[in-house]
């Protein structure tokens, strides 16, 4: 009798682990329309690689050996972006189509190998790549060589004021709107924000061009581009997270311009998760993992700086802004991982995209310390220590505050984390023995952490609509996105976007 009762409690961890990993691993397609873009095509994709792979092999001429290095290093990463289409994971997003996070967790893998490979290459080889990237990288020249920084701060005027808002002005505010749309958390952003300030205090000892006027950094850094940024992306969020997602087959739709207006709806979330990243009894293993998450997040924005002053580069070239975009892209699903991994209890590892930034990250790190040694031998390391002190404060009075946020202001239905826990087995045992896996999987993605990890949930009598679409939803039926009170934990989503707003 222990040992039936045995197996079926290994059974059940078993399929709880299963789900809870590809929620943020494995992501599955629901509701597939147009069955030819979901189906395998591998036969046909290894005869199309093959016969370009000969094309290009046979037919374009190779005398020149530059031209011959470029055309191979091109195909390289072509062909190792196929393999990542075939055999990568999909990762926790299915929009526009699993395909394109599959490359773009390829291409990560491939910029941590090439980071492997650069740090075991001394400062002369280095400089050979780089100029074998772009020859016009021999005259180039550091900005800190060039350029004051916080000179005559006392002097403000109306015209000095707006010569600040410059492109760059504009990164700030549109990158901060983007950060908030990953982040969806007031504290954590404007944390962030803060530290970062603090961060270029601590290193302008290294980084001249860290040096920042008063007014300038609290002013128009602070308030203006990153707060603009922050409540541009927060009001997207809020009005994403009000609505039900309803997606319909673009075969049941029969106007063209229904067909087109889904067509670029493919491009849009298809659900919206309702993120709480600390509420008041979660763990100091949550509390540790937060405080990690914003030193990775600052040690990211550091590199930045770093890789353009020590490898001679500026903010306007490719091999800059190339970066910065690639790393926004795989955030995106590093985020979402490390939140799953974070906040749900029955997520024992982290997402493979999250493990790669990670590597990542620290990889930059090392390759900044290995060829900027000079620069980094004159580090004042009571700086960095408090430095990191800092960091550590001001994360646990962001968290202090949110916790105090949430037990006055915060949603007031309560149900304790047991019966939340309870309510989720029974619906997960339900749609097991009833076979509707996939529509569990979907709901799983956008809620089942909040109700397994929070005491502000809905109450045990929610039913997903993924489970009554299943049930009696009509082909080509259609509901308007509706809106709920913020702040319940929840996203209803179900399989269909009617044609009609």
């Amino acid at each position: 009798m222990a040992a039936v009762m045995g197996c079926r409690t290994l059974s059940k961890d078993d399929v709880n682990y299963r789900l809870h990993f590809r929620m943020i691993n494995e992501q599955q397609v629901e509701d597939i329309t147009l069955d030819f873009f979901y189906k395998p095509h591998t036969i046909t994709l290894l005869t199309c690689t093959v016969v370009s792979l000969m094309y290009f092999a046979f037919a374009r001429n190779d005398a020149d050996s530059n031209n011959n290095l470029w055309v191979g290093l091109i195909l390289v990463i072509s062909f190792f972006l196929v393999i990542s289409i075939l055999a990568f994971p999909n990762g926790p997003f299915t929009r526009p189509h699993p395909a394109i996070w599959r490359m773009v967790f390829g291409l990560s893998v491939l910029y941590f190998l090439f980071l492997v490979f650069i740090i075991f290459l001394n400062w002369e080889q280095v400089k050979k790549i780089m100029y074998w990237l772009d020859p016009n990288l021999r005259y180039a020249t550091r900005e800190a060589d060039v350029m004051e920084y916080a000179v005559n701060c006392h002097v403000i005027t109306w015209e000095r004021i707006m010569s600040h808002f410059d492109i760059f002005a504009f990164g700030h505010f549109w990158g901060w709107a983007m950060k908030a749309l990953l982040i969806r958390s007031y504290g954590l952003c404007w944390t962030i924000s803060i530290t970062w300030e603090l961060t270029e205090l601590f290193f302008m000892h290294l980084l001249p061009n860290f040096a920042e006027c008063w007014w300038d950094q609290v002013i128009l850094d602070i308030l203006l581009c990153n707060g603009g940024g922050i409540w541009l992306g927060m009001t997207v969020c809020r009005f994403l997270e009000i609505r039900t997602y309803h997606w319909a087959s673009i075969k049941d739709i029969h106007t063209t311009t229904g067909k087109l207006k889904r067509a670029v709806m493919q491009f849009t979330p298809a659900s919206w998760t309702y993120v709480r990243w600390f509420d008041p009894k979660s763990s100091f293993q949550r509390v540790a993992g937060i405080y990690l998450f914003m030193i990775i997040w600052q040690l990211t924005e550091l590199n930045t700086f770093f890789l353009k002053h020590i490898f001679v580069f500026q903010a306007c070239h490719a091999l800059s802004w190339c970066r910065i975009l690639f790393i926004g892209i795989i955030t995106a699903p590093t985020v979402r991982q490390y939140y799953a991994y974070l906040t749900d209890t029955q997520c024992k590892r982290v997402g493979t995209q999250c493990w790669v930034f990670g590597a990542i990250a620290f990889l930059e790190a090392l390759a900044c310390i290995k060829f900027g040694q000079e620069m980094f031998s004159k580090t004042q390391g009571l700086y960095v220590i408090l430095w990191l002190l800092c960091v550590a404060f001001i994360t646990f009075l962001c968290l202090f505050g949110m916790v105090w946020y949430a037990e006055n202001y915060g949603p007031r239905l309560k149900v304790s984390e047991r019966s939340g826990q309870e309510c989720g087995l029974m619906v997960r045992a339900a749609a097991w023995s009833s076979g509707e896996s996939s529509s569990l999987d979907q709901w799983s993605d956008q809620s089942l952490s909040e109700s397994e990890d929070s005491n502000y949930i809905d109450s045990c009598g929610y039913i997903p609509e993924t489970f009554k679409a299943a049930g009696d939803k009509e082909p080509g039926s259609s509901t308007a996105p509706s809106r709920r009170k913020r702040g319940s934990g929840r996203n209803k989503a179900s399989n269909g976007l009617g044609s009609k707003k």
